[in-house]
């Protein structure tokens, strides 16, 4: 029995410190992000994989069958890393990098291939998207690393609308009606191009610059309004040349539909963006990693009012003292309000 001690006095000294590391590095930290969970989680992997080599060591046997007993234990793994080599691995190498470029954050709007979608979260194996229709879509990392992704800039964008119209047309009028439409969109620096010259209409494009890309969705098809608003206003037709109807009118009449005024308690009623109901997910995570932003600077902060007390003044480190003290509450209300949003993102 006495062989078989150091052995169990191992195996509970190796579950108690598993135990407190993950509670170091995981379990406390509720309020973590999938992308700050990452390095957390490998760290805990080698731990563990290092405690099982530990424990072969300590276990009563002869040198060759402990040899043998590690042999066996390097060929499993390695025959696992080879069969998934092609998913796990990959995957886990992919999610590496793309945190080491760091492309994009949570609540930033990405598009690969035909999904679009603003990033909810980040984690070891994929990345997850809620998608226009508030959906939640989960792509591998290894599909993001090969493949190109477009990052809509958090600064900014350009919005753009396309339509067509006749020669008949002067392109200079259009143009500046265009032009009056992404402004009144609200869009800065409007631009208009022609794409293509058909060969029964002009293609025109127009763009301008928009400032907040949460309202992306609903800033596209206020553009498009504006687009019909302003033409019509201005007595032009948008129709194909080769418009027919049916019904007989007069040859002046024009498709231009009448402006109608919505009752004052219709027109007010729906006040919430539809940004706010696709992407509430994708907006909780974007507002979560804003807080762990600003934590992590106050506690930068903090590391750096305490080196700087270094030869102060009794005085003199008062007063820090009392700074430290006031950043360290604001920490706590961060910290704070990052749990609540994290438990209600979770229920």
């Amino acid at each position: 029995m006495i062989v078989y001690m150091p052995a169990v006095l191992g195996l509970a000294g190796s579950i108690l410190f598993l135990w407190l590391m993950n509670w170091v590095l995981l379990a406390r930290h509720e309020t973590l992000g999938a992308q700050s969970r990452l390095p957390r989680q490998l760290v805990m992997l080698a731990l563990t994989v290092a405690t099982l080599l530990m424990l072969i060591i300590l276990f009563p046997m002869t040198d060759s069958t402990r040899g043998q007993v590690i042999t066996l234990l390097s060929v499993v793994i390695t025959g696992v890393i080879a069969l998934s080599s092609t998913s796990f691995v990959a995957n886990v190498m992919a999610g590496l990098m793309l945190q080491v470029v760091k492309s994009f954050n949570p609540g930033d709007f990405i598009r690969v291939g035909e999904r679009m979608g603003r990033v909810t979260e980040r984690g070891l194996f994929h990345v997850e998207i809620q998608t226009e229709d508030r959906d939640l879509t989960t792509i591998p990392n290894l599909h993001l690393a090969t493949n190109p992704v477009t990052v809509v800039h958090s600064t900014g964008t350009i919005i753009s609308a396309e339509l067509s119209l006749g020669y008949d047309v002067s392109h200079t009028k259009i143009e500046e009606l265009l032009k009056q439409a992404a402004n009144q969109a609200g869009l800065q620096d409007a631009f208009v191009l022609i794409i293509s010259l058909n060969d029964y209409s002009i293609t025109y494009r127009t763009s301008g610059f928009l400032s907040e890309v949460k309202n992306l969705i609903t800033a596209r098809s206020t553009l498009k309004k504006r687009v019909l608003d302003v033409l019509h206003e201005n007595d032009i037709e948008i129709v194909s040349p080769s418009f027919m109807n049916q019904r007989v009118l007069a040859p002046n009449r024009k498709t231009i539909p009448k402006e109608d005024q919505l009752p004052e308690h219709l027109s007010m009623a729906n006040d919430v963006t539809p940004e706010e109901i696709i992407f509430d997910k994708a907006e909780v995570a974007a507002e979560s990693e804003n807080l762990r932003v600003e934590i992590d600077k106050l506690n930068d902060k903090v590391i750096e009012l305490t080196q700087s007390k270094k030869g102060l003044s009794k005085d003199e480190k008062k007063d820090v003292d009392s700074d430290i003290e006031t950043i360290e509450r604001k920490m706590k209300k961060i910290s704070s309000d990052l749990k609540d949003k994290t438990d209600n993102d979770t229920k």
